[in-house]
């Protein structure tokens, strides 16, 4: 844990019951204070009881540019100058292009990207006064190649994986730190083990272990950032 005084704020944007509560939780053991989007209140509200003073819940839906620029004002006001932005939310459409609905397209959209570009515009100022931050999109094996079945997640995921490389080019040099993570595996969540059932030896990726990796990129100098770095566990079979 670390002993800094300061506390850096951070936004996780997209916070559920798997990776998105892992990252809140080790931001706050690192020593940051946390404000947690997310469209529902209720698992937000038992997560901000769950850590303290330092976790806050902020119920918003970032498809919604109103919502986005009130969720981090609620942030601002309560924790600070928002230092750190996790891109983290995704739809979850994984249908095949005659059984994705218009509706179901553009709502997966405007989730992973247009969200994520909503928050990157809202932390970006802030970050740029401070003379320093650190952004990262969560990706998926679908943002370097498309998965069959999968058309509304697979492009939006390549959206976002063109979205990090674009602000990478522009904000490196003014000393923002922009970065994609590629989680190539399931991730292991109680929705998975409810669902999916996977075998004993099946391979699964750990999501407080996926956590350490995004603050160990958030921790890296700037003499030597990562762009981009792609996760899997052991055993899974790679370029499959």
């Amino acid at each position: 844990m670390t002993n800094r005084k300061h506390k850096r704020v951070a936004i996780v944007a997209g916070v559920g019951p798997g990776l998105g509560a892992a990252l809140v939780r080790k931001l706050v053991q690192e020593g940051c204070r946390v404000g947690m989007f997310a469209r529902s209140p209720e698992f937000v509200g038992k997560l901000a009881a769950e850590l303290g003073a330092d976790a806050l819940a902020a119920p918003t839906d970032i498809s919604d540019a109103r919502q986005v620029a009130a969720g981090f004002r609620n942030v601002r006001q309560q924790l600070g100058a928002v230092e750190i932005l996790i891109a983290h939310a995704s739809g979850s459409v994984g249908e095949g292009l005659m059984k994705t609905t218009p509706d179901q397209f553009e709502r997966s959209w405007r989730v992973a990207v247009f969200g994520a570009f909503l928050c990157a515009r809202e932390a970006v100022p802030g970050m740029l006064e401070g003379g320093a931050g650190a952004i990262i999109f969560t990706g998926a094996t679908s943002s370097v190649r498309g998965r069959g079945g999968a058309v509304a997640f697979s492009s939006a995921k390549f959206a976002v994986r063109g979205l990090a490389q674009s602000l990478a080019v522009e904000l490196w040099p003014r000393g923002i730190h922009v970065a994609h993570i590629i989680i190539d595996g399931i991730i292991d969540t109680p929705k998975v083990r409810r669902t999916y059932k996977p075998s004993a030896n099946e391979p699964l990726l750990k999501p407080e272990a996926i956590a350490d990796s995004y603050w160990n990129l958030i921790q890296q100098d700037r003499s030597a950032w990562s762009l981009e770095v792609d996760l899997r566990p052991y055993n899974e079979a790679f370029f499959e």
